[in-house]
């Protein structure tokens, strides 16, 4: 009961989380450090979605890119991120918004394009040179399913362990280092389970990734949740936490939190992609009996 009475305060904490003598207040981090990067980045989608609308015959559909950038933009300045200084339930959420949703819709919006399309002229054109193919021999290395799933789980895992998570509690710039490594792992991740290179076997790998996936993370979250300290020394210092539980049982909301939702989803995009390879067996299959 005090897990249920916690995830319902957990929906309702966030606007009332505020530092110091603003207790009460609701407080949204408007700090150049992010609000740039995000403004940057949709400036420059719009601008290639304005031009890409007026060559090209296929209409570009903006609706997955703008849901994700504004999850990922209402997960790193809402007050929820400063709620996940009070409480690391709150805190999970913010990294399941970003690690899920945020980057999956990201990933299957396929805006590479419509980004180039949104730079000047000459940064575009020198997207051509002969300096891009290092370039793509790494990317197509990074987005090799079972590469992406292993660095996604080094990420997850490493920035969990008590010493570089309290860092990250301690200091802004190790806390931008932590996001920017789950977003960068997570997009690495969901473009490569989401877009396989060969379409048949590869979406038999992506589900295979996404199972082990939900096995890894829910694995990390268990041991949150059954915990019997807390892990970070903030929180631990906290006679209560910001959503009304103490320091273990916030702890081991944050857990289920990431246990549960989070293999929730990847199970069912590994359900997804199983179906889709399935799919695929069963067309190549009827291929070679028609041309037989």
């Amino acid at each position: 009961m005090r897990f249920l009475a916690g995830i319902v305060l957990t929906a309702l904490a966030a606007p009332a989380f505020a530092h110091g003598s603003h207790e009460g207040a609701i407080r949204w981090t408007l700090s150049p450090d992010l609000l740039i990067p995000l403004g940057l980045a949709l400036l420059i989608y719009v601008v290639g979605w304005a031009r890409l609308s007026r060559r090209a015959s296929t209409p570009v559909r903006p609706a997955l890119f703008l849901a994700g950038w504004t999850l990922l933009a209402l997960a790193l300045v809402s007050p929820l991120h400063e709620a996940g200084e009070h409480s690391f339930t709150m805190h999970m959420i913010e990294h399941e918004l970003i690690m899920l949703p945020a980057t999956l819709l990201l990933a299957a919006s396929g805006a590479g394009g419509v980004l180039a399309w949104g730079l000047p002229r000459p940064l575009r054109q020198s997207l051509g040179g002969s300096w891009k193919s290092p370039l793509q021999r790494l990317w197509k290395r990074l987005t090799e399913p079972v590469t992406a799933t292993i660095i996604q789980a080094i990420v997850m895992w490493a920035w969990h362990a008590p010493p570089l998570f309290d860092r990250a509690l301690d200091s802004f710039g190790w806390h931008v280092a932590q996001h920017a490594c789950f977003f960068i792992s997570s997009l690495l991740f969901w473009w490569a389970m989401l877009h396989p290179r060969e379409r048949g076997s590869g979406y038999g790998v992506s589900a295979a990734c996404l199972f082990a996936t939900s096995l890894i993370g829910g694995a990390l979250g268990a041991l949150m949740s059954f915990s019997s300290s807390p892990w970070y020394s903030d929180y631990a210092a906290m006679g209560m936490t910001g959503v009304g539980l103490d320091p273990v049982d916030d702890q081991r909301l944050a857990g289920l939190i990431m246990w549960i939702p989070g293999g929730l989803v990847h199970g069912a995009a590994a359900l997804a992609m199983a179906y889709k390879w399935l799919r695929a067996s069963e067309g190549g299959a009827n291929a070679a009996v028609t041309l037989h």
